[in-house]
C-alpha cells in the first residue's frame, strides 16, 4: 500500500513536443465536443508551465467545470465546516481512538520529524493524516496551487463561466469519512505512504505528463482499490456515477466545456473515460 495519501489529495501533475500527449481528452458525440482534463491539486514550482494541451482546451472552452468550487476552499464557509467536522468536540482524543501500538507509530513519526504529537490530539484520524500530508508536501517543495486553482484564477480573470459537479460540503464529507471504522489501518498505511511520498509523487508526475492511462491507474487506483475497497467505492466509483449525468449533459450542449477532475477519476476500468467509451462517445487524446 503506497498511495493512500496521494489519492486523498488527487495528486498526480510540460510537455515539450508539439506531438506529445498529456492528461487531456476530447469527448465527441457527432459535432458536439467537450474536454476532460485530469488534474492534480498541488504541484511543485518546477511543474509549471502546465502542458500545452491544457491551455488549448481552456482557450477553446466557453466554460470550466470543477469537482467543487475552488473559490470556496479557503473561504470562511469552508473554515467553519472544517472546524465543525474535522475535530472531536466531546473530549475524545486521537489517542483514545487509536490502538496503543498505532498511536506509538504516530508519535514516533512526529518525533522523527520534529512535530509535537499533542498538536494532533483533537483531530479525527483522516484530518490528522491530511495535516501530516500537507506538512510533508511542503517539506518536499510540493506547495504550489494545482491545475484546478490555476484555471479557476484564469477563468475568474477572463470572465469564463464556472460550474461544479459537487458541493464543497460533499467533498469534505467524502474525505473526512475515509477513516471511519478503519482508523488504525488508515493511520498505519498513511504513515507508510508519507515515508515514500517524494518517490511516488515523481512517478505519478511522469505518468501524468504523457497521460499514460494504464500506469496512472496502476499507481493511483489498483493498489488503493485492493487495500481499501470500501473507500475506493465511495471516493471513485460512486462519485463518478454521480457526476456522469452532469458530464453527459455538458457533452450534449453546443457549448464546449473543459471539465477538470482528479486524473484518478478518469482512468481504469470504471473510470470516466472507459464509461463514456462504453456509452458510445468517441474519447481520444487531445493533440496539438
Amino acid at each position: 500500500m503506497q498511495k493512500v495519501m496521494l489519492v486523498i489529495m488527487g495528486i498526480i501533475g510540460f510537455c515539450g513536443s508539439a506531438f506529445a500527449e498529456s492528461s487531456v481528452w476530447v469527448v465527441r458525440q457527432g459535432d458536439l465536443t467537450t474536454y476532460l482534463g485530469g488534474t492534480c491539486h498541488v504541484l511543485r514550482r518546477s511543474d509549471y508551465p502546465l502542458p500545452m494541451e491544457f491551455d488549448k482546451a481552456y482557450r477553446s472552452a466557453e466554460g470550466i467545470v470543477f469537482e467543487a468550487d475552488p473559490g470556496l476552499l479557503n473561504s470562511p464557509r469552508m473554515q467553519q465546516l472544517l472546524a465543525r467536522e474535522a475535530f472531536y468536540h466531546d473530549g475524545t482524543t486521537l489517542q483514545d481512538v487509536l490502538r496503543p501500538e498505532t498511536y506509538r507509530l504516530l508519535e514516533d513519526y512526529c518525533l522523527r520529524n520534529n512535530l509535537d504529537p499533542a498538536a494532533f490530539a483533537r483531530l479525527k484520524p483522516a484530518t490528522a493524516a491530511l495535516s501530516l500530508l500537507s506538512m510533508e508536501l511542503q517539506r518536499h517543495g510540493i506547495d504550489q496551487g494545482g491545475v484546478d486553482e490555476h484555471f479557476y484564477q484564469r477563468a475568474v480573470a477572463d470572465g469564463k463561466g464556472r460550474q461544479a459537479l459537487e458541493t464543497v460540503e460533499q467533498q469534505v464529507a467524502f474525505i473526512l469519512s475515509m477513516a471511519e471504522g478503519r482508523e488504525d489501518r488508515f493511520i498505519e498505511y498513511s504513515l507508510t505512504d508519507l515515508e515514500r511520498l517524494e518517490e511516488v509523487f515523481e512517478s505519478l508526475i511522469v505518468a501524468w505528463r504523457v497521460g499514460d492511462e494504464t500506469t496512472i491507474s496502476n499507481l493511483v487506483n489498483a493498489d488503493f482499490q485492493q487495500q481499501f475497497p470500501e473507500i475506493y467505492r465511495v471516493l471513485f466509483t460512486e462519485r463518478n456515477a454521480a457526476w456522469l449525468p452532469a458530464i453527459e449533459g455538458y457533452i450534449a450542449t453546443p457549448e464546449k466545456e473543459l471539465i477538470l477532475v482528479g486524473v484518478g477519476h478518469l482512468v481504469g476500468d470504471d473510470g470516466l473515460l472507459e464509461v463514456l467509451r462504453q456509452n458510445g462517445y468517441l474519447v481520444e487524446k487531445l493533440r496539438l
